[in-house]
């Protein structure tokens, strides 16, 4: 099973289920983004919300939670994240009292580093790694992956969909960019509040804010 979903305003790239029924949630990132509220960098929760995305999605309801099954999120990434140079990092929950003990509820978590240089993978990922940083074709794996890439874009009605895609992430983007400009002109004019120094109407008109907005944080202050 392949498929492709769209969930609170976030895109989970693949999920792909084995026969074995191990499903992989895979997502490519390219930016290592930080929350500029809390100054933190955004992944090990995205990690753990995706794992809940999925686990809500396999459990069917009235299903007994103990038939859930193994799942791996898998994020590949176009930067060291620990910036210790591995090409792998797996995670699964361990006993800090004692870290051979192992919490056996089949969930695993790993970023991919496509920048490592320390590790063992196999020659395919290697390749995979070199075709996602630079482009080239180096396996028969990797021209697999470039063929069907090429037949895809020339696919119309999968283009189309891309292209919407495309355009619907361009839409989030200038959303958070503008939630992003607000949210910036709110603490200003929050810290040119508490200097005292500023009538409502020099904050609104410095910060753009409405004099409304500033009003309605000033009773909130």
């Amino acid at each position: 099973m392949i498929c492709c979903r769209r969930d609170r305003g976030i895109r989970l790239d693949i999920i792909v289920a084995d026969d074995k029924n191990t499903h992989y949630n895979l997502e490519m990132q390219v930016k290592n983004n930080k929350n500029p509220d809390t100054d933190t960098y955004v992944l090990p929760k995205r990690s753990c919300y995706y794992q809940a995305l999925l686990d809500i999605d396999l459990l069917q309801a009235g299903q007994p939670y103990d038939l859930l099954p193994p799942t791996f999120i898998i994020f590949i990434c176009v930067f060291d994240f620990f910036e210790k140079c591995n090409y792998v990092y797996t995670f699964k929950k361990r006993c800090l009292e004692n870290l051979e003990l192992e919490l056996p509820d089949e969930a695993t978590t790993m970023i991919l580093n496509t920048k490592g240089t320390h590790g063992d993978i196999s020659k395919d990922i290697k390749s995979f790694y070199d075709y996602v940083n630079n482009h080239i074709v180096t396996t028969d794996f990797t021209k697999q992956i470039d063929d069907e890439i090429s037949y895809l874009k020339l696919d119309t009605k999968v283009r189309r969909e891309f292209m919407l895609m495309e355009a619907r992430l361009l839409d989030e983007r200038r959303e958070g960019i503008a939630e992003g400009e607000a949210n910036a002109n709110i603490a200003t004019a929050k810290r040119m509040m508490a200097k005292g120094c500023y009538s409502l109407e020099d904050i609104a008109e410095l910060t753009n804010l409405s004099l409304a907005d500033v009003e309605k944080l000033k009773e909130e202050a």
